[in-house]
């Protein structure tokens, strides 16, 4: 357990950011899942509306550090090389 006040509050802050980290995290799982589905049921439509929303999460993400560049980056093009293939 932390004994100075500093330590205490890296303790909360950490708390904090993780938190938030997991939320977005779940955000960007959620949005690939919604463009897979559109991808299997064949719905190019839903499909390139989906890719555009997750393209835009990724990298956010990716910019504020929560998940790695190449993560992003790799998987925006597997998905843009699926929905292409419609």
């Amino acid at each position: 357990m932390a004994h100075h006040k500093s330590a205490k509050k890296r303790i909360r802050q950490t708390i904090t950011r993780t938190a938030l980290n997991k939320s977005q995290t779940t955000r960007v799982r959620s949005t690939l899942k919604a463009v897979t589905a559109a991808i299997t049921e064949a719905n190019k439509e839903v499909a390139t509306t989906k890719l555009v929303e997750a393209q835009s999460l990724l990298r956010k993400l990716a910019k504020k550090g929560v998940i790695k560049l190449g993560q992003a980056s790799r998987k925006t093009s597997r998905l843009q090389k699926q929905v292409n293939a419609l």
